[in-house]
């Protein structure tokens, strides 16, 4: 049931369990946000932070959490996480974005857009959003990420219920026909290889906590569901 005030084509409330075959981790196991990682160098040992997470939480008053906004390219990925950010800004909230066209400005700048580039670029932001929540803060990020088994992984690597997965849905036509970067008509025209929806795939999630469809709903009106969402969630206050 969606909690109140949220229609129910807006949000699906999952079990949140990993795809089953993933590698490393099996299907819905999950790792404690400061569980010790075997890595191959002996040397290499898991430092225990002296501030936790749950301090950090209890002075910000709120959980900290991802909120992973996925879609097509001009879905409205961008928008919807920054206005989100904004509003629970205004409420107290320590929040940042991760968006996608900065990250590859410079922790992903190596990356390109093969699969393999892609997979490792979801990788390293998932990385980076757990460190976030680690430090107390709310990550949204905004990211295509194309490929089911990769946002998979990243939720099998955290927490029960740290990973919420948002689909801002909306129709290739529709992308397409607003087209704000110019990208699709590049990709038509052949200059941008492997570009999602055209030349590369996307998978839509398939039990997303989240869906908002940004050809039927206003920036405010889908705000307004995902604050009502973190409400219900007792994310926030």
């Amino acid at each position: 049931m969606a909690p109140p005030g949220l229609s129910s084509h807006s949000i699906l409330t999952g079990s949140g369990a990993a795809a089953s075959g993933l590698p490393v981790l099996g299907a819905g196991e999950q790792v404690s946000q400061f569980q010790e990682v075997t890595v191959n160098n002996p040397n290499v040992v898991w430092q225990k932070p002296v501030v936790s997470r749950a301090m950090r939480e209890q002075r910000n008053g709120h959980r900290a959490v991802t909120l992973w906004f996925t879609g097509l390219s001009g879905a409205g990925k961008s928008t919807l996480s920054h206005a989100l950010e904004e509003r629970l800004f205004s409420m107290g909230c320590n929040t940042f974005v991760f968006d996608g066209d900065n990250i590859r400005h410079g922790l992903c700048k190596d990356l390109g857009f093969s699969e393999h580039d892609r997979t490792e670029n979801i990788r390293r932001i998932g990385e980076v959003a757990k460190l976030a929540n680690a430090a107390g803060t709310i990550a949204l990020t905004a990211f295509i990420s194309p490929f089911r088994r990769d946002r998979d992984l990243v939720r099998a690597s955290m927490p029960e219920g740290d990973f919420i997965e948002v689909y801002v849905k909306c129709s290739l036509e529709d992308c397409e026909q607003r087209d704000v970067k110019g990208l699709y008509k590049k990709a038509r025209a052949g200059q941008i290889p492997d570009f999602t929806g055209i030349s590369s795939p996307y998978e839509a999630p398939e039990n997303p906590e989240v869906i908002i469809e940004t050809a039927k709903q206003g920036i405010e009106e889908s705000v307004d569901l995902l604050v009502a969402f973190c409400r219900a969630r007792g994310i926030v206050a």
